[in-house]
């Protein structure tokens, strides 16, 4: 079961990412029937707006369940038109289910935004002695009793000091919530996995990718 959980949740946000400063997984909840999923035939949504974004993140998503041996395909190789990103109305649930029966589909691991917050924040360097460690070379700087007697305050180990600086930076944080489906089971038990993840002020693609999985994986291990 550890071994299904830990392949079957490896899907990625949703956004432009590229790189994050950290990711952390803030609840996460499994099925007992999660083991179960290992033979169905997934499909992989990334609800997002932004098109470039849905190829990245649904590609990434794929690539790592099928080298773990799952069968999985991206939403936008097969529905090129459709718009993960907008609610469907009940008359387009029925449609959507009948083109999932047809394809062949049996899973949905899908991944959405849940939140945004930009939030703002002081960072501060400086404040410190920097250089100026002289202790290697004693007895040779001090001198005698006398020299440093007379001259104490001159004899600094400190080195130099470094001003302090605030700077204030507006980061980004964005909740994921990814879930994960068994369409072969009643209505009320194909949820199977779910793990909701916060992702602290994203820089770039591939490696946001990479740190959010590890992180919601070893949350369901």
């Amino acid at each position: 079961m550890k071994k299904s959980i830990y392949l079957l949740i490896c899907f990625i946000s949703i956004l432009a990412f590229q790189s994050c400063s950290s990711v952390k997984v803030l609840d996460s909840w499994k099925s007992e029937e999660v083991s179960d999923v290992k033979s169905r035939n997934f499909l992989v949504v990334a609800r997002s707006e932004n098109k470039q974004a849905r190829l990245t993140f649904e590609n990434e998503i794929v690539k790592q369940m099928q080298s773990k041996g799952y069968s999985a395909t991206a939403s936008y190789s097969k529905f090129g038109d459709m718009k993960p990103n907008e609610k469907p109305s009940e008359s387009n649930k029925g449609k959507i289910k009948k083109l999932l029966e047809a394809e062949g589909f049996d899973g949905v691991v899908l991944t959405v935004m849940k939140d945004y917050q930009e939030e703002t924040r002081l960072e501060r360097n400086g404040g410190y002695y920097e250089g100026g460690n002289y202790y290697g070379y004693y007895p040779r700087y001090y001198g005698g009793f006398y020299t440093y007697y007379r001259h104490p305050m001159s004899m600094t180990t400190l080195g130099n000091y470094v001003p302090e600086t605030i700077t204030e930076r507006t980061s980004k944080v964005y909740i994921l919530e990814t879930t994960v489906y068994d369409l072969k089971a009643e209505d009320d038990k194909q949820l199977v996995a779910i793990v909701t993840s916060k992702i602290d002020n994203p820089e770039s693609a591939s490696e946001a990718a990479s740190a959010y999985v590890k992180k919601v994986a070893a949350s369901l291990n």
